[in-house]
């Protein structure tokens, strides 16, 4: 998700668990491919492995350092075909639902980031059997753990 600012543009890169819908959103001011793989795999690395396991990605140029991902944290990278925004639903649907939070001339924190994650992912889902995302993942952990 791009953001105008007065001094350039930031952005936010957000992660959703395929079958949970645990979301993840993180800033990342800069697009350039090396800072935001290295950011990625930061934000990534606490998860569980078997919450990393593989991420989809769009054709952005932010991804095309997309090799680190399997030896610096085990994650399997894959994309989406060209203009297939559908192919990763749930990070359209999740975008959709931050910018309820994130109007697009909105400035943005860290601290502003952690609230949205936890407030969503605190949120019963009717997809879900009105589970939040926050008890489904833990639910999923547990199991597979």
């Amino acid at each position: 998700m791009i953001f105008r600012r007065e001094h350039g543009k930031t952005n936010v890169a957000s992660l959703v668990e395929r079958k949970t819908r645990y979301a993840v959103l993180f800033r990342n001011n800069d697009r350039s491919s090396n800072h935001f793989m290295t950011r990625l795999m930061n934000v990534m690395e606490p998860l569980p492995q078997t919450a990393r396991q593989s991420i989809t990605f769009d054709r952005g140029i932010e991804f095309s350092g997309w090799r680190k991902l399997k030896p610096g944290i085990g994650t399997e990278a894959w994309f989406c075909d060209p203009q297939a925004p559908w192919q990763k639903g749930s990070v359209e649907n999740l975008n959709k639902r931050a910018r309820r939070y994130l109007p697009r001339d909105t400035p943005i924190s860290d601290r502003d980031m952690k609230a949205i994650c936890e407030r969503m992912n605190g949120t019963p889902r009717k997809c879900m059997g009105w589970l939040t995302p926050a008890e489904a993942f833990a639910a999923e952990l547990r199991k597979l753990g």
